[in-house]
């Protein structure tokens, strides 16, 4: 029964690195039911450059 474990738990962690590959920005979530992972949860964020358009600066306006 040991022998089934550990191919469970190289299993577990083969999936776990699997989600993680490639991950720039995110979340791994994994839960967790009865002491066993039941859910692996991968979020993933892409970060995008924003550009601004060039400002126009409002001319002080002078009351004299």
């Amino acid at each position: 029964m040991a022998k089934n474990k550990i191919s469970l738990d190289d299993l577990l962690l083969e999936k776990i690195a699997r989600a993680l590959n490639d991950l720039e920005y995110g979340s791994i979530h994994i839960v967790v039911h009865d002491s066993q992972v039941v859910q692996i949860e991968r979020t993933e964020k892409y970060r995008l450059r924003a550009e601004k358009p060039d400002a126009k600066v409002p001319q002080e306006r002078t009351g004299k």
